[in-house]
């Protein structure tokens, strides 16, 4: 996406269960109390869906849309099939955000080495902090 600037990517690596969402619940209003707009991408291991079967848009996608957009006035959804990728980009994802809007962005359970990261631990010693 020409013209679009780059903003900082702050990642979050972790074991499961060591409280990265928590924290990042908690960073998160702190940011925006400081007027820092910030966004967030979030990586699953799991199947995950936006969109509920049976609704119209969630038929549509499932009969070969290759991209989906569901919007209300609230906010919009932009869903696209990737079945034949091998691994997520983190940057690609973030390119997909408007940056106009944000002066951050987080990153949870991507384990993207190109990024700044701040490791979460739950008291484990001998932890490799290299990769």
């Amino acid at each position: 996406m020409a013209g679009k600037t780059m903003i900082p990517l702050l990642a979050f690596a972790a074991w499961s269960g060591t409280g990265k969402t928590t924290l990042l619940k908690k960073l998160i209003p702190a940011l925006c109390a400081r007027g820092i707009r910030p966004g967030l991408i979030k990586h699953t291991h799991h199947d995950m869906d936006v969109d509920k079967p049976g609704k119209d848009s969630y038929e549509l996608r499932k009969a070969g849309a290759a991209q989906t957009i569901v919007a209300s006035q609230q906010r919009w959804a932009l869903m696209t099939e990737t079945p034949d990728e091998e691994e997520l980009d983190l940057h690609f994802l973030a390119s997909r955000m408007d940056t106009s809007k944000l002066d951050l962005i987080l990153v949870e359970g991507l384990s993207m080495k190109r990024s700044q990261r701040l490791c979460c631990f739950a008291m484990e010693p001998d932890i490799d902090l290299k990769n």
